[in-house]
């Protein structure tokens, strides 16, 4: 199965522009690429080169490769990747600029079980423990 996964506030807490605490991800992101799924990083990061839009309001965010951030994320963590913003399979069938994917793990996603702990971050991200109980009641990993 091919599955979307957001990155801020999905594998780590809301930190952005830096990378944000461990929010318990890897150990589930591995189990679900050891039963055979390939992961997408879908994310609204970005490389900058200044022209971001809205750097005037943070200026933080100027310059900076943000994306490059969470990919390394992954690579720090033993997580490979399949795709990065999209899934590398879909350009044979469709010029849609959407990740084509059979699940999206995002903490902005309707019923998305997420966590508060302001001991992490002040926002609310995914409560992994839920995903993976949800993960092996759906057969997608065996715990």
């Amino acid at each position: 199965m091919k599955i979307a996964i957001d990155f801020d506030g999905t594998c780590v807490s809301h930190e952005f522009p830096k990378v944000g605490n461990d929010i318990g991800a890897a150990s589930v992101l591995k189990m679900l690429v050891a039963n055979g799924h390939d992961l997408i990083l879908y994310t609204m990061r970005s490389n900058t080169n200044g022209n971001t839009g809205f750097s005037d309001c943070i200026p933080e965010v100027h310059n900076g490769n943000f994306l490059d951030d969470a990919v390394n994320w992954f690579k720090e963590n033993e997580i490979p990747l399949f795709g990065i913003q999209r899934n590398p399979e879909q350009d044979s069938w469709t010029s849609s600029p959407k990740c084509y994917a059979q699940l999206y793990i995002d903490d902005a996603a309707l019923g998305a079980p997420l966590k508060k702990d302001k001991s992490i971050s002040e926002r609310p991200f995914i409560c992994w423990e839920r995903v993976m109980h949800e993960l092996a009641y759906m057969g997608l990993i065996k715990l």
